[in-house]
């Protein structure tokens, strides 16, 4: 009797890849809807290669896929905002608000004395 020529263990690993190309791409697109479109081509993306036959095509498959996820990697990936260095411990902290000066108010270099002076 011969082995099925792609095991529970192919199935996990694959279903594995795709959640991790899920959540790779969850932390470049933060926003859902734009996400949302991002999932649709992953999804459509392992749909396409659902029936592949060969193994050494498979193979291939699975190594550029691995490769693309360690390419497309996010140097400051999503975390829940409640964990160690989540999103609650200022990852993506908005800018400070800074009011425009007239240039009237400027001083001789182009800069606003802040100490001596009340914003608007």
């Amino acid at each position: 009797m011969t082995a099925p020529a792609f095991s529970e263990a192919n199935r996990r690993y694959v279903a594995s890849l795709y959640r991790r190309a899920l959540k790779t791409s969850l932390n470049w697109y933060v926003q859902r809807d734009l996400w949302r479109e991002k999932a649709l081509e992953i999804r459509a993306r392992f749909t396409a290669n659902k029936n592949v036959a060969s193994t050494v095509e498979l193979r291939k498959i699975l190594e550029n896929t691995e490769r693309e996820l360690e390419e497309f990697k996010h140097p400051d990936p999503y975390r829940y905002p409640t964990a160690p260095d989540g999103s609650k411990w200022e990852r993506n902290v908005p800018p400070p608000i800074i009011p425009r000066i007239p240039p009237e108010e400027l001083d001789e270099a182009g800069e606003a004395d802040f100490i001596l002076k009340e914003l608007p």
